[in-house]
């Protein structure tokens, strides 16, 4: 390919499903790689119906379906004392809404992207850093560190938290939560496995931590994840996040949940980052697209889903503004896709700040939580239509004022569907 039309920085799964949503309408898209091979690291991921459907227009559920598991119900957990708080019946949601709540390994979601850009004929490209980028007369070019560039008509930047394209809308810094992630895996034959429905995704709230489980691989493991706020972290210390912090975070937790810490990856753990929402995405003929643009906290997990969303969004304004000789109107295609998304995802970041805070409650707080989730309906679906509902794919869409939930006047109506983090 020697001009592309549209380069995608970044093959993490934003880059893959930007990448084959413009090679649907018809362009000639080069993806360009930091590694040298494509992976992704991680275990599991949660796909809500806002992305499912996304999948299915992309003729990619069934693939999904087959490599993942759909679970029956959320449930929420104290993870001091074990009982159930309420929870979310997901057969249900698939009716409301249309489609699936998915469970699936990271890598497999990552490998059928992959698998869809070779078949599309996206032009794959791997040991390309890039560590800049401009705007030409007509288009856009990135720079990579072997010196090399690369032009097209434009440049998709969907290179994650720490996105060189950033810097050319807004100059800011990652914002540190203190709050640190430990995953795993636990094979099937073990007692532990034995010991949980896989047919449920199940999060345990604790103060200032929280437990996730959930099966995958078609109940062959059980994804498990271990979130705590670190205290070295709090005292502005470097070394934040180490195993023996794991270890007394859950101290105060329910045998269930302690006894599921031994198997966590010890060896690597993630520091919780966000970004604080910016409203302005596009740079001429560079958007910002996944991360890059709206980094989330995981509490409602949405933030490879918002990444595919982008993509599919900004595909379907292409459509709209691609005249009979197949050109696109990019300054009205980009300006179509910077009107919609961004509010959205703004809803999203602050959402989900909120719900940490509200998930991670001690004292009588934690006590007043509690009982407005055991108030909740199990099919009130009051606080996800405006995240699960296809409005918020709608290409038409009016970008949607939200004020965060106050902690003190928090209802049951508002309170966050069980099991969403990991």
């Amino acid at each position: 390919m020697s001009h592309p039309d549209v380069i995608v920085v970044g093959g993490g799964i934003g880059g893959l499903g930007a990448a084959f949503s413009l090679t649907r309408q018809g362009l000639r898209v080069r993806l360009l790689e930091s590694a040298p091979a494509f992976g992704e690291v991680g275990a599991g991921i949660q796909l809500a119906p806002n992305c499912t459907r996304i999948l299915d227009d992309y003729g990619l559920l069934d693939e999904a379906r087959s490599l993942g598991v759909v679970p029956d119900a959320m449930v929420m957990r104290d993870a001091v004392d074990g009982e159930e708080l309420t929870r979310l019946d997901l057969r249900d949601l698939e009716r409301r809404y249309g489609y699936p709540y998915l469970v699936i390994h990271r890598s497999d979601l990552h490998g059928l992207l992959l698998r869809a850009c070779e078949r599309a004929g996206v032009e794959l490209v791997n040991d390309a850093h890039v560590t800049s980028y401009e705007n030409t007369v007509g288009g856009a070019r990135v720079t990579v560190a072997s010196g090399g560039t690369h032009e097209a008509g434009m440049v998709i930047a969907a290179d994650g938290m720490h996105s060189a394209a950033r810097g050319l809308l807004v100059d800011d810094r990652p914002v540190s939560s203190a709050y640190v992630a430990y995953r795993g895996t636990v094979p099937a034959d073990q007692p532990r496995v034995k010991s949980v429905d896989l047919s449920e995704v199940v999060v345990h709230v604790g103060p200032g931590c929280h437990f996730v489980h959930y099966g995958l691989r078609g109940g062959a493991m059980l994804n498990q994840v271990a979130v705590f706020e670190s205290p070295k972290a709090l005292a502005g210390r470097d070394d934040w996040g180490t195993p023996d912090e794991l270890d007394a975070a859950f101290a105060r937790t329910s045998e269930f949940v302690r006894d599921g810490l031994p198997f966590m990856w010890r060896e690597k753990w993630w520091r919780m980052f966000d970004r604080d929402p910016v409203m302005t995405w596009v740079h001429g003929r560079i958007a910002l697209l996944g991360d890059s643009a709206h980094p989330p906290l995981q509490y409602i997990a949405q933030g490879a889903i918002m990444a595919l969303e982008d993509g599919w969004v900004l595909g379907e304004h292409v459509a709209r503004n691609r005249a009979g000789d197949g050109t696109v109107d990019w300054g009205a295609a980009l300006a179509a896709y910077e009107a919609v998304r961004p509010e959205h995802c703004r809803r999203v970041l602050t959402t989900s700040r909120t719900w940490g805070e509200l998930w991670h409650l001690d004292g009588p707080a934690r006590e007043r939580r509690n009982a407005l989730l055991r108030a909740r309906d199990t099919y009130d679906y009051g606080f996800t239509d405006w995240l699960y509902g296809p409005t918020a794919l709608t290409p038409d869409q009016e970008p949607e004022m939200f004020t965060p939930i106050p902690l003190d006047s928090v209802s049951a109506g508002d309170a966050v569907p069980a099991g969403e983090a990991a």
